[in-house]
């Protein structure tokens, strides 16, 4: 029943909202600390904004706990049965446009329960399309990067997402923003320590590490004859690299290397290396791969890939990396089940 002193109004059969006192700043702060990854930690609760993103949420199952929206609309948008749960409030559109870290509000809030990836109902066709393919994402602090990056695993259909401490928070809203609504379509799981990495991984995994920093795996550009008797270079004459030999170790060294830095064999991102399953690791542009990831690549028997560039030419962005690896990874092993399915098919 509504409560005593409370204006409260109907959106529809047994869906009541409260309207917001104007004068009532408290919101304001409520919204705004919601943000911070103290009371994300703290409290379990998450903050999501847009349209797109909440109903995402609540088709997963993201529990909502108060809802913050501008006009009546905005409700009749979303799953009804969900939103019943929660405690849902009308303020103004000009409050909403102070507390949205958007450039063009949508009126529209929510602060949720932060999502258990073994509660949350992941939509069919990303069940359907997924693959043995995992990422771990190790020293991604770039916010837009982060989400970027959980855009593109849940789109290469990555069976899920581990981050390791020392990434940026994924419920962070600049890193839900990037994702678009990736963080409700595969199981992300965050803030691990590198000794329980194996646990949330299959028996039998492959890791390998992106990583386009060895100097040894530079592509090289050969002249081809072409034009007026001259020499040009042509898009065909990319050579793939040769791949790295590990250099001989002095006596006094262990074979680990002098910083205790695993070898591992080095190929390009499109040669064959995609078994079932496997694991991508993606390290951090500042920071890069820990020594961590490479000791677990190393006892995997995993390898390091590498995105040959033009000589001179920065290394790729770590999403734009992210990318490259991951959908390689996913056209590999769908080529991998369509020759075991044709092998089926023979007499």
């Amino acid at each position: 029943p509504p409560r005593p002193a409370v204006q409260r109004s109907s959106a529809g059969p047994g869906l009541w909202y409260e309207k917001a006192d104007p004068a009532d700043r408290r919101l304001g702060k409520v919204v705004t600390i919601a943000k911070s990854k103290k009371f994300r930690d703290n409290h379990g609760k998450v903050l999501l904004e847009g349209h797109r993103l909440i109903k995402d949420a609540l088709e997963a199952g993201a529990v909502p706990q108060t809802l913050f929206f501008s006009t009546v609309g905005h409700l009749k948008e979303l799953p009804e049965a969900e939103i019943k749960r929660a405690s849902l409030v009308k303020v103004k559109f000009e409050d909403i446009k102070i507390w949205s870290d958007l450039v063009t509000p949508q009126g529209l809030l929510g602060i949720f329960s932060k999502p258990n990836h073994a509660k949350m109902s992941y939509p069919a066709a990303q069940l359907t399309n997924s693959l043995p393919l995992l990422l771990i994402c190790d020293n991604i602090r770039d916010p837009g990067n982060l989400g970027t990056i959980l855009r593109s695993a849940a789109g290469a259909g990555c069976e899920k997402v581990l981050i390791t401490k020392g990434c940026v928070d994924p419920w962070e809203p600049k890193v839900l923003r990037a994702g678009m609504g990736a963080h409700f379509r595969l199981p992300i799981i965050a803030n691990l320590d590198w000794e329980s990495i194996p646990s949330n991984l299959p028996d039998g995994v492959q890791v390998c590490v992106a990583d386009n920093k060895d100097p040894g795996t530079q592509a090289e550009i050969t002249s081809v004859p072409g034009g007026a008797g001259g020499a040009s270079s042509a898009p065909g004459s990319l050579k793939a690299p040769v791949k790295s030999r590990p250099k001989a170790a002095p006596e006094h060294e262990d074979e680990e290397g002098a910083a205790g830095t695993p070898e591992l064999a080095t190929q390009c991102y499109y040669e064959d290396w995609a078994r079932t399953p496997v694991a991508v690791v993606i390290g951090g542009e500042t920071h890069g791969l820990s020594t961590d990831a490479l000791q677990l690549a190393a006892s995997t028997g995993g390898k390091r890939l590498v995105i040959p560039v033009v000589p001179g030419v920065d290394s790729l962005n770590a999403a734009i990396a992210a990318a490259i690896v991951l959908f390689e990874g996913k056209r590999q092993l769908l080529q991998r089940n369509k020759q075991g399915d044709d092998r089926q098919k023979l007499p």
